[in-house]
């Protein structure tokens, strides 16, 4: 009967967003987006764009090498929390790579990373 002492820090694999397309036999565990801009149920975890959609890394742990050697920028801002939430509308910029990406939707609701070819477009 005791209650819960501060937020939640963790998120199973089943509870987390349909959305997001994690396979259902992946582990125990899915990536719990840190507090931020976008709300838990709106949002991609940076380490899920990193490694399960761009396949730029194989392990959290590598996305976090990553993240910490400032590759990463959000919105123009260099981000090293792989758990850092992006959500609709926001530009993924990768300076190594010079590549750039817009979070929009698909049809049915699902997180699509746009390529940006023109550098103006990925400054907003």
């Amino acid at each position: 009967k005791n209650m819960a002492r501060g937020p939640k820090k963790h998120l199973k694999r089943l509870n987390a967003p349909k959305h997001w397309m994690l396979d259902k036999m992946g582990g125990t565990w899915a990536p719990r987006p840190s507090t931020g801009p976008h709300k838990l149920r709106e949002c991609l975890p940076l380490v899920l764009i990193l490694r399960n959609r761009l396949k730029y890394a194989l392990t959290k742990k590598e996305v976090q090498q990553i993240c910490m050697m400032g590759l990463v920028k959000v919105d123009g801002r260099r981000r090293t929390d792989p758990n850092f939430p992006c959500g609709f509308s926001d530009v993924i910029s990768l300076d190594k790579t010079d590549e750039h990406f817009r979070m929009l939707f698909d049809v049915k609701g699902r997180f699509v990373l746009h390529r940006l070819n023109d550098k103006k477009f990925a400054d907003e």
